[in-house]
């Protein structure tokens, strides 16, 4: 049994009348417990007792098992956690404390609470020792402690291990979720479709890299796909928002591209201020849709990965974050090789990308490999500066247009190239390119430029 108070006396957090309300209703309705597995898993519960009678009861419901007094006995005693007369007393008792099952994820949330007291009584030790000890400089120091508090305000708790049963339920869960509601319910779509049907989406955790030779469109390929994924949350009701990153924009460059891209206005125009009465009226219609998009800029030059997640862990309902661009990032450590710089870099965007549970979209700059061959379509060799990005990416995609090599050639279409995709095939995707407005499309959407 655990220790009920710390070294001070002070009382543990925990509630036993919650904990046991929680298994009784499951007792009263089995059905109660599939809305629990993301509330509390088996680990929530304070009691070691409780804990395994959770268990017991992942257990049936993974084997499509009835859960109640008989068959929850019964496991309970083949496991060897309870003998038959302590477990047939104890048992039954829980299935008569609550008269109902319908405020069962109220009493869950209760444990849940508690569980997360607790969690910040022994991450406030660690950081009290960590401090004491001194071994590192106090910013690191403060960015762990800042870390390991924003891990539980976002209710990613830093659990040692979760167990099996428990990540089968939400894996179960979350399969059904997509064979009910479609890929979209546990992934972010790009908004093109080819490139979506190939990569069933982004993971909610990917890190995913986007890489062209400077002036190919991977800005406004970026950005694309941050409009239409601001455009997708708000159609759904949802109040996340897109976060980017511009470091070699202005926000109002930036903002430029959008406008152009989803206007269709010449960027030309913009630029200059030429606008004719009709480009007018579509930039005013333009400007008050997309003042309705939750899409926030940072144009701080120079960023690092800490100061991001702090300027991240300010906004609430993150959705996606967009960096433009890797190599104008700085590490938080002095690294003298910047290939190991950019390695570090990497390695803390896959890092931040897990953190968040959101997908961190991340444009780079390729090296000067395809002037270099017959074949100018990028391969993963190209990317500057360091292999690790390759291998920290979740997903890497290229963008690769002919006409930018040969002015011949269709200058009205692109490649998208999945040269990596952590979690289905790879291959090249035709998508539609209009340059004078920034504008990636699929080739189905594709408009006629105005002439």
């Amino acid at each position: 049994m655990p220790e009920l108070t710390d070294e001070f006396g002070r009382r543990m957090p925990f509630s036993l009348e919650a904990e046991q309300s929680v298994l009784g209703s499951i007792l009263i309705d089995p059905e109660a417990f599939t809305t629990l597995p993301q509330v509390i898993s088996s680990s929530d519960f304070y009691l070691e007792e409780h804990q395994n009678i959770y268990a017991a009861m992942q257990s049936l419901f993974l084997a499509n098992d009835t859960i109640d007094p008989v068959t929850l006995i019964d496991s309970l005693v083949k496991q060897g956690v309870y003998d038959v007369e302590k477990s047939n007393q104890y048992v039954r008792l829980l299935a008569e404390i609550v008269p109902n099952a319908a405020n069962v994820r109220e009493y869950a949330k209760i444990v849940r609470d508690k569980s997360k007291l607790r969690q910040l009584i022994e991450q406030c030790k660690e950081i009290t020792d960590n401090a004491f000890s001194a071994q590192d400089d106090a910013s690191m120091i403060i960015g762990d402690a800042e870390q390991r508090i924003f891990s539980l305000a976002q209710d990613n708790t830093q659990r040692s291990f979760a167990h099996i049963k428990d990540i089968l339920v939400n894996t179960w869960n979350s399969i059904k979720l997509v064979s009910t509601e479609g890929v979209g319910a546990t992934t972010v779509p790009t908004g093109f479709s080819g490139v979506d049907r190939l990569l069933v989406g982004m993971g909610k955790s990917d890190m995913v890299l986007i890489g062209a030779r400077p002036g190919m469109g991977k800005t406004s390929f970026a950005l694309n796909i941050a409009t239409k994924a601001a455009q997708r949350f708000r159609k759904e009701g949802s109040d996340k928002c897109v976060c980017i990153f511009s470091l070699e924009m202005s926000n109002e460059q930036l903002v430029q591209r959008v406008i152009s891209s989803e206007a269709m206005i010449d960027s030309t125009n913009l630029r200059s201020g030429s606008l004719s009465k009709e480009e007018w009226a579509k930039l005013a219609d333009t400007s008050s849709i997309l003042s309705d998009l939750n899409i926030l800029v940072d144009d701080t030059t120079g960023m690092t990965i800490t100061g991001m997640k702090a300027k991240l862990r300010r906004e609430k309902n993150v959705g996606m974050v967009i960096i433009d661009y890797l190599q104008l990032m700085q590490s938080d450590r002095k690294i003298d090789n910047r290939v190991n710089e950019i390695g570090d870099i990497s390695r803390n965007l896959k890092i931040m990308a897990k953190e968040f549970n959101v997908p961190v979209i991340c444009c780079a700059q390729l090296s000067r490999g395809p002037e270099g061959r017959t074949d100018k379509k990028p391969m993963l060799s190209d990317l500057r500066d360091s292999g690790a990005i390759e291998q920290d990416a979740d997903i890497v995609m290229f963008l690769y247009r002919e006409e930018y090599y040969d002015k011949e050639k269709n200058q009205n279409t692109a490649k998208v190239i999945i040269a990596k995709n952590r979690h289905g095939g790879t291959g090249d995707v035709d998508v539609g390119w209009l340059g004078k407005f920034t504008k990636f499309s699929d080739l189905t959407d594709m408009e006629a430029p105005p002439f």
